[in-house]
């Protein structure tokens, strides 16, 4: 079991970009959540199998790569117990 924070910079706030990514994530067997952040860019924080964590972040590369200048990532710990998959405001 993973847990990574996702930064992720660009023309990421105002088009769909939460959304997109709460679709892809909630059929997986992956938590967590992804919100706007005020400095413009968008946060995710995932939760769940190194193998499922990485088809995650290639698929939201792959739908929006072209929107997205940066990605920081790191990893952290586990959140017991932590169900779902949500978009926060």
């Amino acid at each position: 079991m993973k847990r990574r924070s996702v930064v992720y910079e660009g023309r990421v706030q105002g088009v769909g970009f939460r959304a997109m990514v709460s679709k892809l994530a909630r059929p997986m067997p992956l938590t967590g959540w992804v919100r706007n952040e005020p400095d413009g860019s968008v946060r995710l924080e995932v939760q769940g199998d190194e193998i499922d964590i990485a088809r995650l972040l290639a698929s939201i590369r792959q739908q929006r790569g072209e929107t997205i200048t940066a990605e920081h990532t790191r990893e952290m710990e586990c959140v017991p117990d932590e169900q779902g998959f949500e978009i926060r405001y």
